[in-house]
């Protein structure tokens, strides 16, 4: 309607001032026109849509299914003169986001150092102008929320664009983007959101050591054990090559072991860690210390043999002897008996005796 005044003194009030509506949803509002003064002058509610009804000098704006994307809705009323006065009452109609999905201006993995650009669409929303696009690494949001100032009202669909250059901390972050369309206090307490499905990324990247470097020799004792660790994290895996001078070790691990040590493993071990992305290395300096043997002068312990211990002879105690002064008595041969035809056994019968007594004399 032209020539319609809205700043006008006693102009027209709806209930409530404003409407946030889903599409398809209903929706209602009053328009209190003016005073009773203005009832038998023209006044009404001017709108594409829905049913009005006028009780006094009010009128009642009802709609049962809101499918207008621009439902301009205004109320108004002639005077006397034919001044007319009105009020338009704002109405925003909704769409929460049919489908949100992201993806990488790649295939295959990304390299280290490289630029690439994430893209987040958000298909079939309105109005596109209260949409804010916001990306995640895992659960950390990556910048500010993304918006477009478009005056679609009707739902469209936006592409969201960010650039990211991936690092090995970015081999197997989760990559995903949340739409939300923010709608004011007007608009559904809990705001819309649709978020994408999480896209893996595969990084590669050159070896990074691990742990820090040697700048001192490292000192062993000679027979101690001696490993020397390489450890590297790589995408794709690297492989490591031990030299030792400039002898190459037949070792690929990323430890090498020498379980006893010698003077002559001392020197410089270099490790090698290698793949397409590129190589680093690490260098060993290691001194084996000789172990002094210390001589102690032993002293010779001359071990006596252990001897039966001899039995002390048992000294019976003697008894005193009275001597008294003897004659010596001389014992003569009793002649023995004249035995005729001789008498053998009688003379060693005699021997015998006379041999005994000499021994106890």
């Amino acid at each position: 309607m032209s020539g319609c005044d809205e700043s006008c003194t006693n102009k027209p009030v709806f209930t409530p001032s404003s409407l946030v509506v889903r599409f398809g949803d209903s929706t209602s509002a009053n328009c209190s026109v003016c005073e009773d003064a203005c009832v038998r002058n023209k006044y009404d509610v001017e709108t594409p849509v829905g049913r009005r009804t006028k009780i006094g000098s009010t009128v009642l704006w009802t709609v049962k299914a809101l499918t207008e994307w621009s439902p301009s809705s205004m109320c108004y009323y002639s005077n006397d003169t034919g001044h007319q006065c009105c009020t338009y009452l704002p109405v925003t109609v909704y769409q929460p986001p049919h489908k949100v999905s992201i993806s990488v201006n790649h295939t295959g993995p990304m390299m280290e150092g490289h630029r690439y650009t994430l893209q987040c669409t958000v298909e079939d929303v309105a109005p596109v102008k209260n949409l804010f696009v916001t990306f995640y690494r895992g659960q950390t949001a990556l910048g500010l929320p993304q918006s477009i100032n478009r005056p679609d009202e009707e739902s469209v669909t936006q592409n969201f664009p960010l650039d990211i250059n991936p690092g090995r901390e970015d081999d197997g972050a989760e990559f995903w983007c949340e739409a939300k369309l923010e709608l004011g206090p007007e608009g559904p307490k809990l705001p819309p959101v649709e978020t994408s499905q999480k896209i893996t990324a595969t990084v590669h990247y050159q070896p990074h050591l691990e742990g820090s470097s040697y700048t001192d020799p490292i000192k062993v004792q000679e027979g101690e054990l001696l490993q020397l660790n390489c450890s590297a994290v790589a995408n794709p895996p690297a492989v490591y090559t031990w030299t030792y001078g400039s002898k190459i070790i037949e070792v690929s691990d990323n430890v090498f072991t020498i379980n006893s040590t010698t003077v002559s493993d001392g020197g410089k071990y270099t490790c090698s860690v290698v793949n397409k992305m590129g190589n680093v290395t690490r260098e060993f300096d290691v001194e084996v210390q000789r172990v002094e043997v210390t001589t102690t002068p032993s002293t010779t312990t001359t071990s006596t043999p252990t001897s039966t211990p001899r039995s002390t002879p048992t000294t019976t105690p003697s008894i005193p002897t009275t001597t008294t002064p003897s004659t010596a008595t001389t014992m003569r041969p009793t002649s023995a008996p004249s035995c005729s035809g001789g008498c053998p056994m009688l003379r060693r019968f005699f021997m015998c005796f006379m041999l005994l007594f000499t021994t106890l004399v």
